[in-house]
């Protein structure tokens, strides 16, 4: 495909921006290519400055659940230009947006908007250490929580592409604070409150990882650990920025019915706006000021832009109740690409959930970061440059998950299909 001003824009932020890029994964360094420069993006579909049209499973990574630009969140969020695009100040939308996060998720009882899940991920941090005195936390490796410091050691994300599980910069006082361990280890989680209940304030992670890939927890895993937490006064923080409202309308602790302290919700509740929240039982969010002593504050918190894309978004989906068929597409689509790797002799492992999906060109399932090694990168390599320059826009990254939207059709799945047909044929 032409990609002509894409390279010339890329060198040119290059000179202006660290790598170019204002987030690492948008690089495509692990695929070892040149990134197209996005001017567009309508429905399934986003379009390059040089005039290239790619059906998208990137979706923003994760939040154009309605697809790109929906009608009905440009008017609503035309609507509340009008009146100002920062007040810094609370307004009514803040609430209403609270309300409907609170009536989907049955765990949580209040809501701090934040504006990124970075800044939420580590006022949860603050906040569980606050609130039970203790001072370590703990967290699985692969799973990525944003870049704050207690969190940066062994994340998954733009830090498995780079091959950098932990970044330079961050104090030693920190990682001895934060301990890591193997996800769906139950010997190891086991061992974890043995040695560390008593001082141990948290442990967070990503119910359905997604920033490695695609991990399922183990049958079990999440409810022993609920159990762990709940004996141990430890707060147990599910973060599910990917996750809610989007494997389902009240993430995956609504599915399984487990409880989390506090929750972690971004990308979707934004509409496609800067937005994010920490969320959880009024006991302990009332430890943030002005309630409690855990401070916490942002100028651009609840901005309403953001609150009215987020309102009508939740709307929309209460009332189209989607998650049936996204999972149904979902599934469509992994498990023909899975029949699709039997065909060439390519093992591609497979997994869905809602309206987020993944695969790996692995021997075996994968159920942990550590078995990440397994996997064939350079395979993933050719098969994604193949796949885009055949219009299909797949995640630069082995280690990223997939999205679909509710404006993706079967035809659309059958047309990523029969690219892929042709790019595991040529590549086998």
């Amino acid at each position: 495909m032409e990609m002509g001003k894409s390279t010339m824009f890329f060198n040119q932020a290059k000179k202006v921006i660290p790598g170019g890029v204002s987030s690492p994964v948008r690089a495509f360094g692990s695929v070892e290519d040149s990134p197209p420069f996005i001017v567009k993006a309508k429905g399934p579909y986003v379009w390059d400055c040089d005039g290239n049209q790619y059906l998208d499973f990137v979706g923003s990574w994760g939040t154009a659940i309605l697809g790109h630009a929906p009608d009905s969140v440009i008017a609503a969020v035309q609507n509340a230009c009008t009146n100002g695009f920062s007040f810094g100040a609370s307004h009514p939308g803040e609430s209403e947006l609270a309300g409907l996060i609170i009536a989907a998720f049955p765990s949580i009882e209040k809501v701090r908007f934040v504006n990124s899940g970075t800044e939420a991920c580590m006022t949860a941090i603050r906040l569980a250490r606050g609130y039970t005195g203790k001072d370590k936390i703990a967290k699985f490796t692969g799973h990525y929580h944003g870049h704050s410091d207690s969190l940066l050691v062994k994340g998954g994300s733009g830090l498995l592409t780079h091959a950098v599980p932990d970044s330079v910069g961050v104090p030693k006082s920190f990682v001895e604070q934060t301990l890591t361990l193997p996800f769906n280890n139950f010997e190891a989680l086991e061992e974890l409150f043995k040695k560390h209940a008593k001082s141990l304030s948290a442990v967070i992670l990503e119910p359905i990882a997604a920033n490695c890939g695609f991990v399922r927890p183990k049958e079990g895993f999440l409810e022993r650990l609920k159990s762990l937490c709940s004996k141990n006064d430890t707060l147990l923080i599910f973060d599910e920025v990917i996750t809610g409202f989007r494997v389902a309308y009240g993430g995956v602790q609504n599915s399984l019915n487990i409880k989390p302290d506090l929750t972690i919700l971004g990308k979707v509740i934004g509409g496609g706006f800067p937005l994010a929240a920490l969320c959880g039982k009024a006991e302990i969010m009332d430890y943030l000021a002005p309630n409690g002593p855990v401070y916490q504050a942002g100028t651009l918190s609840g901005n309403p832009i953001a609150v009215a894309a987020g309102i009508k978004t939740l709307k929309t989906l209460a009332e189209m109740k989607p998650y049936k068929s996204l999972h149904s597409l979902t599934q469509f689509l992994t498990k023909e690409l899975h029949a699709l790797g039997n065909k060439y002799n390519i093992p591609i492992q497979v997994d869905c959930e809602g309206a987020l999906f993944g695969y790996f060109f692995a021997p075996e399932k994968i159920t942990s970061y550590e078995q990440l090694t397994f996997c064939d990168k350079k395979l993933f390599q050719r098969f994604f440059s193949e796949s885009i320059n055949q219009s299909i826009y797949l995640a630069p990254s082995l280690y990223e998950a997939g999205f679909i939207s509710t404006c993706h059709l079967e035809e659309h799945i059958e047309k990523a299909l029969q690219v892929f047909d042709k790019v595991l044929k040529k590549i086998s």
